[in-house]
């Protein structure tokens, strides 16, 4: 994962290979985590939340058994990652 950045209500940051799509299970964070959702726009990955207007960090795949979708052109499936250093 590349840099982060917050604009307004959407989080942002890059990663190597997107296509597009949307990639789930994603939740936000001012200053709890809530329920997100996340479209690949070209190499960002754009997350927003409607409870979160602000937010400060996100988190994928969070739970004792993830079901991501988030996978690299290899079609590897990426690991369960925070932006706020968990």
């Amino acid at each position: 994962m590349g840099r982060k950045y917050s604009v307004g209500s959407w989080i942002l940051f890059s990663v190597p290979h997107g296509d597009g799509a949307v990639a789930a299970p994603w939740s936000i964070c001012s200053p709890q985590f809530h329920p997100a959702r996340a479209q690949i726009r070209g190499k960002t990955v754009v997350v927003t939340g409607e409870a979160v207007p602000e937010p400060v960090a996100v988190r994928y795949g969070w739970a004792n058994v993830p079901e991501g979708n988030l996978f690299n052109k290899a079609g590897l499936p990426a690991s369960p990652f925070g932006t706020d250093g968990k």
